[in-house]
C-alpha cells in the first residue's frame, strides 16, 4: 500500500506531497514526503547540483554534450505534447520567395546572398506560443516568426519572433518557462494567456526576464496583423567568407506597410467577434493579391564592436539599438500563395535552428546552443521518426545525397549494395564529403574550465528593459503599465505582485509606482540587482511603434456602416479613395441583404451589424440617411460598433445624420478631431488622408482620476540606480 506523509505549508496548513521511490524487496511502492529542503534529482535519482546553467566550457564558451541533466530534461520537455506542438501549437502559414537586394558576398559565402535580384522559395509560419491549437489569435503572446528558405545549399531555417530579445538565457530554463505560463497543471487553465499567478512567480524570481516583460506588456504582444510586425532572430550568428573569417549578425524582418498594433479592449472583443482575427487577414491579403512583404535587415560587426558594446552580444536577453548599429537591408520577403492543405504544409512544417547553410554559423548564444539540440528533437517525436524530412514541406528543393536510411515511415532509402562511408567502391559508392563546398565552422578557441555558471557579462537585466520603456511614446507607455496592472491583477498572492514590482522599480519609478498604484500595494523596496540600472542610455526610436507608424493607409481596411437611402455619390467617393489608397474595405448593413443608396444602387453586405463590430476594422465610415440612422439608433450591436470606434481612438467618418446616432451614443458633445465629416465629393479622400495616421491618439487621456494614476504621475522616490564600471575595452 502506497503511503504519504504530510507537511506544513508556510500558513500552516498540512500539505500533503508524495512521490514514488523504487519498489522494495517485497513490490510495494513507497511513497515519502516532498520536503522543502528535498533535492532535485534527474530521473534516475542522481542529484543536481545546478539547474540554472548549462554546462558549457568556459562561462562565455559552447555547451558540452555531455551535460545528461540538461539533456534529459529538454529531452523529456520536448515530448510532453503529442501531436501538437509544444509552443508554437496555433500557427499559420503561406508560401512566397526571398530575393537578394543587396549581396552579402564581402561577408559570407552563402549562396543564397550572392547574387542580386535572384529568387528563392520560402514558407513562413507565424504563430503564437503559450495557447493551444485551437485557442484564438489575439492572445497577448510572443509571435513566432519562423522562415524556411529553400536555399541551393540546403534548408535555411530562421526561426525567430517578432521581439528581438527573449525571457531567458539560457536553454536549460526553457521547460520552467514554459510550464510556468501553461494552463496551471492542477486545473488545466487558463488558456493562452499570462496572467495568471505560476507565471508572474516565475518571472518576479527570474529577473533576467525584466526586459522581455516590458515588450510582452508592450503593444507589441497584440499586432493589428502579422502583416504589420517585425520579425526577428533573436540570437547573435556569424557569417562566415571564403576564407571563413567571421562576421556577427543579427536578422530583422521589416513590414513594408509599417507595424501596428491594437489595444487591449480591442484584442478582448476582436477575440469574442473572430477568434481567427490574423488568419483571416493573412488568407484575404494573399488571396487578393495583396501580398504582404518584408524587407530583410543584418546589423554586422566584428568581435572589436563586440568588446566595446555595453552588453554581451552573446546573451539573448539583450539587443544592439539601430541607432548604435544600422540595420542594412539586404533581400526582401514576399508570400504570394497560400498552402493546398493546412495540416499536411502548415501543421507538418519542422523548422530547426541547426538548419543553416554554409556560410551562417552559430555563436556560443547559450540559449541558441540549446535550440539547436531541442528542435531536432522535439521535430523527430511530433512527426514520428528522423524521416521526418521526406514530408514535401520540409524536403529540400536542391540536390541532395545521404546514406541515412529505414526509420517509420521512410519514403526514399539509398539504392544499391553501399549505405556506408568511406567504402572502396568509387563512382558507384555514393556520395563523398566535400571540404570546399560544405558547412564549416568558426575556429573559435574556447579553453575555458567545465562550469555550470552564467558569465558575469550577463548580469545586468535592468537597464535595457528601462531603455525600452523611455523609448515608447507616451501612449504606449500608459498601454505597458496598463498591461501590468490587468496581469498582475490576476496573481493570486500579493507577496508575488509585490515582488514584480520590486524589479520595476529597477526599471523606472514612474511604472513601478503606476503599477503599485494601480494594484493598491505599499511601494516595495528595489530588488537587489546583480548590476545597477544604466540611467544614461538613450531613448531609441526605434524600439517604438507609434514613432515608426506608416505613411499611407494601405493594406488596412474601413469598415463602412450604411443604410438604406445613404449618399451614392459619397459611397463612389469613399470606394475610389480607399482603392487609390491600396486599403479594402466591407459594408456592414442592419441585414445582410444589405442596403439600397439614394440612386436605387443596390449594395451587398459583408457583415450583419450583428457580426461586424468595429473592432475588425482600422477605421470606419457610418454612411446614413436620416430614416436609416433612426431605424439603428436604438439597436445595441449598432450603438456599440459607434462607441467602440470611439474608445479605440478610431478615425470615424460620417454623414450629417449619423448624428443621430451619435445623439444615442451620448457622443454628441465629443466630437473631436477624430470625427471626418463627409459631405461633398472632396470628404472621402480627406478622411482616407486623416486615417493615415491610423488611430485619432489625442481622444486617449493619459491621465485619471487620482486613484489610477498614469506613468509621469508617481509620487515615489527614485529606484536606486547608478552606472556600471566599463567592460574591459570600452571607452
Amino acid at each position: 500500500m502506497a503511503k504519504a506523509k504530510a507537511r506544513a505549508g508556510a500558513d500552516g496548513a498540512a500539505i500533503s506531497t508524495t512521490y514514488n521511490e523504487p519498489q522494495g524487496s517485497g513490490g510495494e511502492t513507497h511513497q515519502t514526503t516532498n520536503r522543502p529542503e528535498e533535492t532535485l534529482t534527474t530521473q534516475q535519482g542522481i542529484p543536481v547540483a545546478d539547474d540554472q546553467n548549462t554546462l558549457r566550457a568556459g562561462a562565455r564558451g559552447p555547451a558540452l554534450m555531455e551535460d545528461f541533466h540538461f539533456r534529459e530534461k529538454i529531452f523529456h520537455f520536448d515530448h510532453e505534447r503529442i501531436p501538437e506542438r509544444v509552443v508554437h501549437a496555433r500557427g499559420y502559414g503561406a508560401h512566397g520567395y526571398f530575393q537578394v537586394t543587396d549581396p552579402l558576398s564581402d561577408v559570407t559565402r552563402a549562396d543564397v546572398f550572392q547574387r542580386k535580384g535572384e529568387k528563392t522559395p520560402a514558407f513562413v509560419r507565424f504563430s503564437t506560443v503559450a495557447g493551444s491549437k485551437g485557442s484564438f489569435d489575439l492572445a497577448r503572446d510572443v509571435r513566432g516568426f519562423a522562415v524556411k528558405i529553400y536555399t541551393q545549399e540546403g534548408n535555411w531555417d530562421l526561426v525567430g519572433n517578432n521581439i528581438p530579445v527573449f525571457f531567458i538565457q539560457d536553454a536549460i530554463k526553457f521547460p520552467d518557462l514554459i510550464h510556468a505560463v501553461k494552463p496551471e497543471p492542477d486545473r488545466g487553465f487558463p488558456q493562452a494567456q499570462s496572467a495568471h499567478t505560476n507565471f508572474w512567480d516565475f518571472i518576479s524570481l527570474t529577473p533576467e526576464s525584466m526586459h522581455m516583460i516590458m515588450w510582452v506588456m508592450s503593444d507589441r504582444a497584440i499586432p493589428r496583423s502579422l502583416r504589420f510586425m517585425e520579425g526577428f532572430g533573436v540570437h547573435t550568428f556569424r557569417f562566415l567568407d571564403k576564407k571563413d573569417r567571421s562576421t556577427f549578425v543579427k536578422f530583422h524582418w521589416k513590414p513594408k506597410l509599417g507595424m501596428q498594433s491594437v489595444v487591449w479592449n480591442e484584442a478582448v472583443k476582436i477575440n469574442g467577434a473572430d477568434p481567427d482575427y490574423h488568419r483571416r487577414d493573412l488568407w484575404d491579403a494573399v488571396t487578393t493579391g495583396n501580398f504582404p512583404e518584408w524587407e530583410l535587415g543584418v546589423q554586422l560587426f566584428d568581435q572589436k564592436f563586440a568588446d566595446k558594446f555595453d552588453f554581451d552580444i552573446l546573451d539573448p536577453t539583450k539587443l544592439i539599438p539601430e541607432e548604435i548599429l544600422p540595420v542594412r537591408i539586404v533581400g526582401r520577403l514576399v508570400l504570394d500563395r497560400m498552402v493546398d492543405n493546412f495540416f499536411a504544409e502548415t501543421e507538418q512544417v519542422a523548422f530547426c535552428t541547426q538548419n543553416v547553410p554554409p556560410g551562417i554559423d552559430f555563436s556560443n548564444d547559450p540559449l541558441l546552443q540549446g535550440r539547436n539540440f531541442s528542435y531536432l528533437d522535439t521535430q523527430i517525436k511530433r512527426l514520428g521518426g528522423p524521416n521526418f524530412t521526406h514530408i514535401p514541406i520540409n524536403a529540400p528543393k536542391c540536390p541532395f545525397a545521404h546514406f541515412q536510411q529505414d526509420g517509420h515511415m521512410a519514403m526514399r532509402n539509398p539504392v544499391g549494395r553501399v549505405n556506408y562511408e568511406p567504402n572502396s567502391w568509387g563512382a558507384d559508392g555514393g556520395p563523398r564529403e566535400n571540404p570546399q563546398t560544405g558547412t564549416r565552422s568558426f575556429a573559435e578557441t574556447d579553453m575555458g574550465q567545465k562550469v555550470r555558471a552564467r558569465s558575469e557579462t550577463f548580469a545586468d537585466h535592468y537597464s535595457q528593459a528601462r531603455q525600452f520603456f523611455i523609448s515608447q511614446a507616451p501612449n504606449e507607455q500608459k498601454h505597458l503599465a496598463d498591461a501590468l496592472i490587468f496581469e498582475l491583477s490576476k496573481v493570486e498572492r500579493p507577496d508575488i505582485r509585490a515582488r514584480m514590482v520590486s524589479h520595476l522599480l529597477n526599471i523606472h519609478d514612474d511604472l513601478a509606482s503606476a503599477v503599485a498604484d494601480g494594484l493598491g500595494l505599499a511601494m516595495p523596496k528595489p530588488a537587489k540587482a546583480a548590476r545597477p540600472t544604466l540611467t544614461t542610455l538613450p531613448p531609441s526610436d526605434a524600439l517604438s511603434i507609434l514613432k515608426n507608424g506608416p505613411e499611407s493607409f494601405k493594406g488596412r481596411k474601413v469598415g463602412i456602416f450604411a443604410t438604406d437611402g445613404a449618399d451614392a455619390a459619397l459611397y463612389s467617393g469613399l470606394i475610389s479613395a480607399l482603392q487609390k489608397e491600396g486599403a479594402t474595405f466591407e459594408v456592414i448593413a442592419p441585414r445582410i441583404s444589405g442596403v439600397t443608396l439614394s440612386d436605387g444602387t443596390k449594395v451587398e453586405a459583408q457583415q450583419k451589424i450583428d457580426g461586424g463590430p468595429s473592432v475588425l476594422y482600422d477605421a470606419v465610415v457610418l454612411l446614413m440617411s436620416e430614416e436609416g440612422a433612426e431605424t439603428v439608433k436604438s439597436h445595441g450591436p449598432a450603438r456599440d460598433f459607434v462607441c467602440d470606434a470611439y474608445a479605440h481612438c478610431k478615425f470615424i467618418g460620417f454623414t450629417p445624420a449619423a448624428g443621430i446616432l451619435f445623439d444615442a451614443c451620448a457622443l454628441g458633445d465629443k466630437i473631436d478631431g477624430g470625427f471626418i465629416p463627409l459631405k461633398g465629393k472632396q470628404d472621402p479622400g480627406a478622411f482616407v488622408g486623416a486615417a493615415r495616421a491610423l488611430r485619432f491618439w489625442a481622444r486617449e487621456p493619459l491621465t485619471k482620476a487620482k486613484d489610477d494614476p498614469q506613468p509621469g504621475e508617481g509620487k515615489q522616490g527614485k529606484a536606486k540606480q547608478g552606472k556600471r564600471p566599463p567592460k574591459s575595452g570600452s571607452k
